[in-house]
């Protein structure tokens, strides 16, 4: 069974598996989400191209971008033929790409269509087939209406439903200004899981912090970060310890968490990997320290080179170490003259 108290979202162009396994060093038992795959992806090109993940990532779930019962099912059995714990569909993205393919938020406006759905998926898999979608969308915004899309989804056996507590405007708003202009409504969500308490309810949306996720935890059963893991991700750090009850579990520092990365590093590029499709995603590590912005320009300006090592990775850390016993140098000779 796959505890969901706290998982990690999926994200176009972030959540690749580069990334999820480097999420991984920070936490162990954080659920991890794939970027959105769409159905006819990985039919017509192949889940050779689109499904490769890395064993140190488990649990780890598939998410699925199509509306066609017969595709899912087909991309449900074979999320499960490759080893994933869970395989979701997206109900949630307001994209034109997505709307154009006929799935992502636009589905909520067809419940039987979404209920259909997770029923061939459920029918051709054994894994836990679970929806991420909005509180609504358009002029689709009261509580009764987003109860109306999640009841038959979970008359035909979903019990997991990952909500982000946004509308979502179809029309007139990018995906970027649908993630920060609806409003936050955790009370529509939490009034979602008093009103069905034998579903699995995820609060998703408007969550930058580990204290952030504190008070919707007394509410739901579980929380989906985002965007601030990827732009901060040593707030992953503390996860197991203050969601897993891992309190004997030392606490990685940074400098432990990017060593612990290196060999994985090494390994992809042996493997014909381009360094800066990797650390693309390990930029934001050192986020407030000393030396942060000299670690994420090295990085940038030498990662995309052709032949770039793991060496670039190793100055930059340097870098880091250099700035930080100059930081610390200064702060004893400050206190040095305040003591004087």
């Amino acid at each position: 069974m796959i505890d969901r108290t706290f998982t990690l979202a999926p994200m176009m162009e972030w959540s690749d598996r580069h990334c999820r396994f480097f999420w991984r060093q920070l936490s162990q038992h954080a659920v991890l989400y794939t970027e959105m795959v769409t159905t006819g992806a990985i039919l017509h090109a192949g889940p050779d191209r689109f499904l490769p993940y890395n064993d140190e990532e488990h649990p780890v779930a598939l998410q699925l971008g199509g509306s066609n019962a017969s595709d899912l099912a087909k991309c449900a059995k074979i999320a499960e033929d490759w080893g994933y714990d869970e395989v979701n569909i997206n109900c949630g993205c307001p994209s034109d790409r997505v709307q154009n393919g006929h799935f992502g938020a636009c589905l909520m406006a067809n419940p039987n269509l979404v209920a259909d759905c997770v029923k061939s998926m459920q029918d051709s898999c054994t894994i836990p087939v679970t929806v991420k979608h909005r509180i609504g969308i358009d002029h689709m915004e009261s509580y009764q209406e987003m109860v109306d899309f999640v009841a038959p989804i979970a008359e035909v056996g979903c019990s997991t439903f990952i909500v982000h507590a946004r509308k979502a405007w179809l029309h007139g708003l990018s995906p970027k200004e649908n993630r920060e202009i609806p409003p936050l409504n955790y009370d529509m969500v939490y009034q979602l899981k008093r009103d069905f308490p034998e579903l699995e309810i995820i609060l998703n949306g408007g969550l930058n912090s580990l204290d952030d996720c504190e008070e919707p935890l007394k509410h739901v059963d579980g929380v989906m970060l985002g965007r601030a893991a990827y732009q901060t991700p040593y707030i992953l750090a503390e996860v197991d310890q203050r969601f897993y009850g891992e309190t004997d579990k030392a606490i990685k520092s940074r400098d432990q968490v990017l060593l612990d990365f290196l060999p994985y590093i090494e390994k992809q590029l042996s493997q014909g990997a381009r360094l800066n499709h990797i650390t693309r995603h390990i930029l934001g590590l050192f986020q407030g320290q000393p030396g942060a912005k000299l670690f994420r320009r090295h990085i940038s300006q030498k990662a995309h080179l052709r032949g770039a090592g793991i060496e670039v990775v190793e100055q930059a850390h340097q870098l880091i170490i250099e700035q930080r016993q100059l930081a610390e140098a200064y702060a004893a000779e400050q206190k040095q003259r305040v003591q004087a």
